[in-house]
């Protein structure tokens, strides 16, 4: 079998082998994309002697030619590692590569004030009630986009996240206004199966929110850089200056774990409002004079 043939085996055994595993939709073809990536970088040499060296060296392109941040980089490493180690069987340990130093940025917040201008600047009820939606429980974007009718539980005013991020299923908050809303935009819109659909009844495309709300972003003269997990952020960084306890903002976010959650602490303008400068403490009357 030449190395072609090889190449084409070895990304449909890679596919299945995702599918197989539970990756969700979204994942599979972002490993598949990585590892194809990958593949065309190292061809046309024989898959069966894939190295650790030669991870490495995609590892050094992608950093000195590509100039791709940390993040991207560790998904290359693990959508690699996931083919040596699960569809070609090798030792974990063989292959425990030199992981690069993850950079721990603070995310971008928006205001109450500015989420509020966001919404008023959106006319369309359907799209009102998708960018609400994620705000108002926390939603990643591919969460939103795998809300079925079935999943807006009215009665305990919860909504129900089926094989979130690393397949995990949680419940997140309804609120009264957001529940109000959404019942208007069924009304009209009759959805089928998905809360929010597209043409011909198929889910609606992440492609078009992003588009929403960015539109939406200028309308309201917001000047930060917004994406749509900066709702999720704003979320969680509100609940957090209204008080609700850091553990149960985690479950309401699907964290695995409460150091990810942490990260709101550091942007909680509450928290940093409430710590008092030393100068305060000291008599600063003649320091200013002029």
């Amino acid at each position: 079998m030449n190395s072609a043939d090889q190449y084409k085996k070895a990304m449909a055994t890679y596919k299945r082998e995702l599918t197989i595993l539970g990756y969700s939709k979204s994942t599979c073809t972002t490993y598949t994309n990585m590892f194809y990536n990958f593949l065309k970088h190292i061809y046309p040499k024989p898959i069966a002697s894939i190295s650790r060296d030669d991870v490495l060296d995609f590892q050094h392109y992608l950093l000195e030619h590509k100039k791709v941040g940390r993040s991207y980089q560790n998904q290359r490493i693990n959508a690699i590692k996931f083919y040596i180690e699960k569809v070609m069987g090798h030792d974990r340990q063989i292959f425990n590569l030199q992981r690069p130093r993850k950079v721990q940025n603070l995310p971008t917040i928006l205001s109450k004030e500015e989420v509020k201008a966001i919404l008023n600047s959106i006319k369309n009820l359907k799209h009102k009630a998708m960018i609400s939606t994620i705000y108002a429980s926390g939603l990643r974007i591919s969460e939103l986009l795998n809300l079925r009718i079935e999943d807006v539980d009215s009665t305990y005013n919860r909504i129900a996240i089926k094989g979130g991020k690393g397949q995990k299923d949680r419940f997140t908050l309804l609120f009264n206004d957001q529940l109000m809303l959404l019942r208007e935009y069924f009304g009209v819109y009759r959805p089928n199966y998905w809360l929010f659909e597209g043409p011909e009844g198929k889910q609606y495309s992440a492609s078009s929110i992003r588009k929403i709300l960015h539109r939406s972003v200028v309308k309201a003269n917001i000047r930060k850089k917004i994406t749509v997990h900066t709702l999720r952020h704003s979320f969680a960084t509100h609940l957090l200056e209204g008080g609700v306890n850091l553990r149960y903002i985690q479950r309401l976010l699907g964290h695995s774990t409460s150091k990810t959650t942490e990260i709101y602490t550091h942007v909680c303008q509450d928290n940093l409002l409430a710590v008092q400068s030393p100068l305060d403490t000291i008599d600063s009357r003649n320091i200013f004079e002029r």
